[in-house]
């Protein structure tokens, strides 16, 4: 390796890579902030516009667009030799090169025309010409690479093809993610959807196998559920990630201290409390059958208490903002258990596959316009428990039914293909009286049966989006039932 050139945006580890390039006599071409750095390190290094002899223009936009440059890096060795010495080219061996944040400066709201000057342009043109030209130039994009690299220097090791061309494959991974980035963004500045969709995550950890032991899986992501790997305990399954996101997404309803269960994408045990154990124990104790071998998420601490008793049964996954000292170990009795750390909300779009493409959709801003149909107005208690059966209808798969009081769901039924046995299952699966109880349907109730097998259980009120064109028919009936009724105005089908 005769000569280096090093121009990065991040300048983590770049004065302990450029030292040992600069110690094995590898000329150094370098520009801008990168050069400044190297340069108070009394690290010898080229000027870039030296090297080229033009100076950097339209406030540093132009400076590494250049043959010097470009054709150091893209000179075939042994086949354009002699083109390069004629034109006065020097071949480049080893680019080091990190691209302007984007993505991180799109996050804080800026200007279009201050967001503008983050795109790159001499970095990717740079690391795209040394990819393709991977054989020859050794191009390093990721910080942590340089480790290895520094290794491979001062031990005069050869980088090898394969390490090369891994090497190459991260340059076009992160274009594509950079490109489709500033695609993403300016196509969202109207607010619609993008003509076309680039979508791509990092971090990949391949699993055991799928939703079953003949299919393989891996699971993507840095931050959020998907980012999410356990304190202690086995590694996450796929489906672990699939029901602790359905988990966490029915916890995040709520501000007050409440646990959630859940089992096959659905919940089956939900409650409030004045303490994070009572609520846990609510929970478990609406169908304890079902929450054995489930996931439990709560958002409060756990403490030693709350610890034993899910240590006392058998849980797959549970998840927490923290621990208290000496919880751990008592979880740790269950070897298998997974204990996650409860990560920050992150904002998302709903990306489902299906056959030859893809189904999108986001979570606009809505608000739910409660409106009292019936002659009678619920009582507090009432609306209470419409609140909290509604928080769990929203993230129970349809048709779902759900029974409720004012501290915790008693009775779900979810995912028939009509509400009446969605209703009935509810009321076959509670364990607790549904007297007084306050019952919410995600979709409009197209005929009063619904109704009808909430009141013969024992509810008093009921909450549903309404729009049904027998939506008279229904308030009548809930009138002569002396249920309360109200309508949302808004549908929470979960397919």
């Amino acid at each position: 390796m005769k000569r280096a050139l090093l121009s990065v945006w991040n300048k983590d580890g770049i004065i302990e890579l450029a030292r040992a390039l600069a110690e094995a006599g590898v000329e150094i071409l370098s520009s801008g902030g990168t050069a400044k750095t190297l340069e108070k390190e009394g690290i010898p290094i080229i000027e870039v516009s030296t090297y080229t002899g033009h100076p950097e223009m339209m406030n540093g936009r132009v400076k590494t667009l250049h043959p010097r440059i470009h054709g150091g890096l893209l000179g075939r060795r042994g086949k354009d030799d002699a083109e390069m010495q004629q034109n006065n080219i020097n071949p480049i061996d080893l680019l080091v090169v990190n691209l302007y944040p984007f993505e991180e400066m799109a996050k804080q709201a800026l200007p279009l025309d201050e967001l503008i000057e983050f795109i790159d342009i001499g970095g990717p043109a740079m690391i795209r010409a040394a990819a393709k030209n991977f054989r020859d130039v050794i191009v390093v994009i990721d910080p942590e690479d340089y480790p290895a690299l520094i290794s491979a220097i001062k031990s005069d090791t050869p980088i090898g093809y394969d390490q090369r061309l891994a090497l190459a494959r991260k340059v076009f991974t992160r274009m594509a993610a950079y490109d489709g980035a500033i695609s993403n963004y300016l196509q969202s500045l109207d607010g619609g959807f993008p003509d076309t969709l680039s979508v791509q995550f990092g971090n990949r950890r391949e699993l055991r196998y799928g939703e079953n032991p003949h299919q393989k899986a891996a699971v993507y992501g840095e931050s959020g559920i998907a980012g999410a790997v356990p304190v202690q305990g086995k590694a996450m399954s796929y489906n672990n990630y699939l029901d602790l996101d359905a988990a966490v997404s029915l916890l995040r309803e709520f501000s007050e201290t409440a646990a959630v269960i859940v089992k096959h994408n659905n919940p089956c045990g939900v409650a409030i409390g004045p303490d994070v154990c009572t609520a846990y124990l609510n929970a478990r104790e609406s169908d304890p059958v079902s929450a054995y071998g489930g996931i439990v998420a709560v958002n409060r601490e756990v403490g030693e208490e709350l610890a034993k008793e899910i240590a006392s049964t058998f849980i797959e996954v549970l998840i927490a903002p923290s621990y208290t000292v000496g919880t751990l170990p008592i979880l740790a009795r269950k070897e298998n258990m997974r204990v996650l750390k409860l990560p920050e909300v992150q904002a998302r779009t709903e990306i489902r596959t299906i056959d030859g493409g893809a189904l999108v959709q986001r979570n606009t801003s809505f608000r739910e316009e409660w409106e009292v149909v019936t002659d009678r107005d619920p009582t507090a208690a009432e609306e209470a428990a419409m609140h909290l059966a509604m928080k769990v209808c929203k993230h129970t798969k349809s048709n779902a039914i759900i029974f409720a009081d004012s501290t915790k769901a008693i009775g779900i039924g979810a995912g028939q293909m009509n509400r009446v046995d969605s209703a009935r299952i509810a009321v076959s699966r509670s364990l607790a009286p549904l007297k007084g109880t306050a019952v919410a349907s995600d979709a409009f109730l197209p005929f009063p049966d619904t109704l009808q097998v909430a009141a013969e259980a024992g509810a008093t009120a009921l909450i549903q989006p309404g729009g049904s064109i027998r939506d008279e028919e229904v308030i009548a009936e809930a009138n002569r039932l002396n249920i309360a009724m109200v309508f949302t105005g808004v549908r929470y089908f979960r397919h």
